[in-house]
């Protein structure tokens, strides 16, 4: 069984939701982004979204564009970012608590690789799925079709203008999990959490046995206490991403602890502990 399946069941016989940290592959450094996702699982992640840089993403804000351009000003390659992967999933913070690795990739990226040959690599790094945002649901089906004969998951997004004819096309390609986006528009930190959103992820519940989980826009306690009753996963990117900013101009440690402090203060919001 994919290690997502497997998670998501445990969750579920556990009664707990899923914290999904996103952060950048390569910002500032390899060997930092491999440290920070340790971190980040030590403090309570329950699976790793790796940003793979590109540099013309499709959905992302300026946090975590400014990131992206930071790692590829560096010359940071594919197969760099799979050799850390690699090592990231052979650590113990991995493999003790069991965490699948996902990749947030953008589509020009596996085509130029090749899907197949992609996805081989993906896996032989480690990886249980990917996240391919710019990828329309219309010109899936090959990826799709590679990746199920891989048991390797594809997740697709579904959005809140997502017209429903549309959303249930996406939700019969998605495996693993549904990602369903808070909000119109890009990544970043957002002040408050849509209403129409519990609406949306009533009817998505209505639809599929797939795990749902809310990504953009969320860095509260208050926006996952909200969320927690409606969804089976919360995803945080822009808010952990910002610390990297700082990467070189204030202390590693003091910008660890307030990196895995976050991911602690919104786990407990996620699983109703004070």
């Amino acid at each position: 069984m994919n290690p997502i399946d497997q998670l998501f069941q445990r969750l579920r016989t556990e009664g707990r939701k899923a914290f999904i940290p996103f952060l950048s592959a390569g910002d500032p450094d390899l060997p930092t982004t491999t440290m920070l996702a340790q971190e980040v699982v030590n403090a309570g992640a329950d699976l790793l979204e790796i940003g793979f840089p590109y540099s013309d993403p499709i959905a992302d804000g300026p946090v975590i564009q400014a990131s992206y351009t930071r790692a590829l000003q560096k010359g940071l390659t594919l197969d760099a970012i799979f050799d850390m992967v690699r090592q990231l999933a052979d650590t113990p913070a991995i493999t003790t608590r069991q965490v699948p690795l996902v990749g947030m990739v953008s589509y020009s990226l596996i085509h130029r690789r090749g899907p197949a040959s992609f996805l081989d690599q993906a896996m032989r790094a480690g990886m249980s799925g990917i996240i391919v945002p710019d990828l329309p649901v219309d010109e899936s089906e090959e990826l799709t079709r590679q990746c199920a004969i891989r048991d390797f998951k594809c997740i697709h997004l579904v959005t809140p203008t997502t017209p429903r004819p549309r959303a249930l096309r996406i939700v019969q390609r998605c495996t693993g999990f549904l990602y369903c986006v808070s909000v119109a528009g890009i990544t970043g930190e957002r002040q408050r959490i849509p209403e129409e959103l519990h609406d949306q992820l009533a009817w998505l519940r209505s639809q599929t046995t797939l795990p749902l989980c809310v990504g953009f826009g969320i860095s509260k306690p208050d926006q996952v206490r909200l969320l927690r009753e409606s969804v089976d996963g919360v995803i945080v990117g822009s808010a952990l991403v910002r610390f990297l900013e700082q990467w070189g101009k204030r202390p590693a440690t003091e910008i660890v602890a307030e990196m895995t402090q976050l991911v602690r203060t919104l786990g407990r919001a996620l699983h109703g502990e004070p």
